[in-house]
């Protein structure tokens, strides 16, 4: 759980964007998103498969135009 403390003097929209970042390191939302929808196995495997082709074009096409 995030968790910050509120410092001396410090306004509450600086404090606000620790929490965030705070939160965002966490991996917090993502966890909840993560969990609020069931997927069947099949269904999680073949999204997985999708991204990892997506990540190996990106890649490609990285090393393409870097070259």
């Amino acid at each position: 759980m995030a968790y910050v403390e509120v410092r001396e003097g410090e306004s509450f929209e600086s404090a606000f964007k620790r929490f965030k970042r705070k939160v965002q390191q966490e991996a917090i939302i993502s966890e909840i998103k993560k969990h609020s929808v069931y997927l069947k196995p099949g269904v999680r495997r073949r999204l997985k498969k999708l991204q990892a082709l997506k990540r190996i074009r990106k890649k490609q096409r990285r090393e393409r135009s870097g070259v």
